[in-house]
């Protein structure tokens, strides 16, 4: 059954020529291959201002140039988020741009009480219910110290804080350390293309796994 794929290119460098830029594409491709339909956005190549007051994020209301990246993401079922793991956690520039995105009325709905006002007291409404998402990251530092000495903080606090938070399940993660790296030595590969087709090899498949449904965990 085709799906509805929207990949969400993190990489805080409009130039495009990075390793990051190869997986995408390696997504993209295997996932147009298998007939599903995929959008893409590009967060480098988007103008838009930092939110700085709670006023601002309750408005409802993103900047002219997130709209339609905010309607692709609407129209997806499944979200690919690709970035480089910078200071243990995401780019600024792609934590700014999910500020916006994840706003009263498209990520939750605040509760309300009698009188109309927000109930604090109430769990917001998960309006992202139904959709699954990937995170696909690469970092300098291997990926077993990340996860073990530095419990992967970063990219758990983003799973917990919004994805999970706005109803979305399951998450999968593929994350690329100093392994990475050494394998293109390894094999003589150099240069953005070649990486492109090394990277194809790895994770064109992975739009496959992100169709399936994980097994429930037993009660306990």
């Amino acid at each position: 059954m085709a799906r509805r794929i929207a990949i969400i290119q993190g990489h805080p460098d409009p130039a495009g020529h990075h390793l990051l830029h190869a997986l995408a594409g390696a997504y993209a491709e295997g996932a147009t291959r298998a007939r599903h339909e995929v959008r893409r956005v590009e967060v480098a190549k988007l103008e838009f201002p930092l939110l700085r007051t709670q006023e601002d994020f309750e408005s409802n209301t993103v900047p002219p140039a997130l709209a339609g990246p905010q309607d692709d993401m609407r129209w997806a079922k499944h979200w690919v988020f690709v970035f480089p793991l910078w200071h243990g956690t995401m780019p600024a520039l792609l934590k700014g741009f999910l500020e916006h995105i994840f706003r009263p009325g498209f990520a939750m709905d605040y509760a309300k009480n009698a009188a109309g006002d927000r109930d604090v007291s109430r769990f917001p409404k998960r309006l992202l219910a139904g959709r699954s998402a990937r995170i696909v990251v690469t970092m300098g530092m291997p990926v077993l110290l990340y996860r073990w000495y530095f419990g992967a903080y970063g990219i758990r606090s983003f799973e917990r804080s919004m994805l999970r938070f706005a109803g979305i399940k399951p998450i999968r993660e593929s994350l690329y350390g100093l392994a990475w790296p050494l394998l293109m030595r390894r094999k003589g590969l150099t240069g953005s293309r070649t990486c492109a087709g090394a990277a194809s090899a790895v994770i064109s498949s992975y739009w496959h796994r992100d169709q399936s449904t994980p097994p429930k965990r037993p009660k306990s």
